[in-house]
């Protein structure tokens, strides 16, 4: 007899949980795409000067010829001094020089949304109604040419 497997719904997956997905797509993914070289995990972090703990950053992650911008955070004090755009044009020289020909973003943050556009990002989608009465914005912008494989 051979049992069924267990699925249950997990409050706080862990980072066991989380890198068994991770790796069972990624190894998925690389058996789809042969050719194409494994993705690169990106952090930026932005540092306190007196405490050198890390206040905010950006995380991304470049794969397939794209670079996806997945979390960027400038505390509220930091804001205004240009940070969230030394960010992105760190995150976006990296991904150039590993490759990638585009990069991609998404906000529910119409400020946010703002700078993309005003960085050179377009909108290529929108989530309507997330949350509800508002939308998520999807946004792309070219780096450079797309590689020949």
């Amino acid at each position: 007899m051979t049992l069924s497997p267990i699925i249950e719904l997990v409050e706080e997956p862990g980072p066991a949980l989380t890198q068994t997905i991770l790796e069972g797509v990624r190894s998925y993914n690389r058996s789809l795409f042969p050719n194409h070289p494994d993705g690169k995990d990106l952090a930026i972090g932005i540092r306190d000067p007196d405490s050198q703990a890390f206040v905010g950053g950006l995380l991304g992650r470049m794969a397939g010829g794209w670079l996806a911008i997945e979390l960027l955070f400038v505390p509220e004090a930091l804001r205004g001094n240009g940070l969230a755009t030394r960010l992105i044009a760190i995150a976006e020289n990296e991904a150039c020089e590993r490759g990638c020909h585009a990069a991609w973003i998404d906000t529910l943050n119409p400020k946010a949304r703002q700078l993309y556009e005003r960085l050179g990002y377009v909108i290529f989608g929108e989530l309507e109604n997330y949350p509800v009465g508002s939308s998520r914005f999807f946004l792309q912008k070219a780096l450079g040419p797309v590689p020949a494989i």
